[in-house]
């Protein structure tokens, strides 16, 4: 018989894994493609990723740099890295958009682990969604007679116990990410 929590263990996994794209999207004192690969592009009348429209590289740690696949929508690029207000500006030469990394001030790290720590709680409301879904699935097969009581008690257990766990991944994310935006 399938288990409610391995009927949902994927769900658990998807606002884990939404959880550290938000992470890496957080700007700390190196660059990386990541800050920039999700914004979105208006060309040739659709919006799509950024990083379906050009390679995205970093040839040192200040500095990210951009090289579209198609030169004619180099304005359309610096466009969108303009309104996603990244906190630096776009520099075009010719084909190539550099962007770099301003120096983070202590000001900035604070509000960088206020930011962090409100995505840290909106994953742990995700999964605390998932665990109610979860437990009203084991609560539905006791009603239908599916299980006793006895296996409900067991499989609620084991539910808090598999929801401290995710908890704990997400603890672990946020304290790892916290001590690389501190770091100077």
């Amino acid at each position: 018989m399938p288990h409610p929590i391995d009927d949902h263990r994927s769900e658990f996994q998807a606002v884990i894994d939404h959880f550290q794209k938000e992470l890496h999207s957080l700007r700390t004192g190196r660059a990386s493609g990541a800050l920039v690969e999700g914004i979105r592009v208006e060309a040739y009348g659709q919006s799509m990723d950024l990083k379906s429209t050009a390679s995205i590289t970093t040839p040192d740690a200040k500095t990210i740099q951009i090289e579209p696949w198609d030169k004619s929508i180099v304005k359309d690029i610096e466009k969108a890295l303009i309104e996603a207000s990244l906190g630096m500006q776009p520099n075009v030469a010719g084909t190539v958009i550099r962007m770099v990394m301003p120096q983070m001030t202590e000001e900035n790290r604070k509000t960088l682990v206020k930011v962090l720590h409100q995505k840290d709680e909106q994953a742990k409301v995700g999964i605390r969604n998932v665990r109610e879904k979860v437990k009203n699935a084991i609560q539905d097969d006791e009603k239908n007679k599916v299980i006793g009581e006895d296996e409900k008690r067991r499989q609620l257990e084991k539910l808090e116990k598999s929801v401290g766990e995710w908890n704990a991944q997400i603890d672990t994310l946020t304290a790892e990410k916290e001590k690389e935006i501190l770091t100077i």
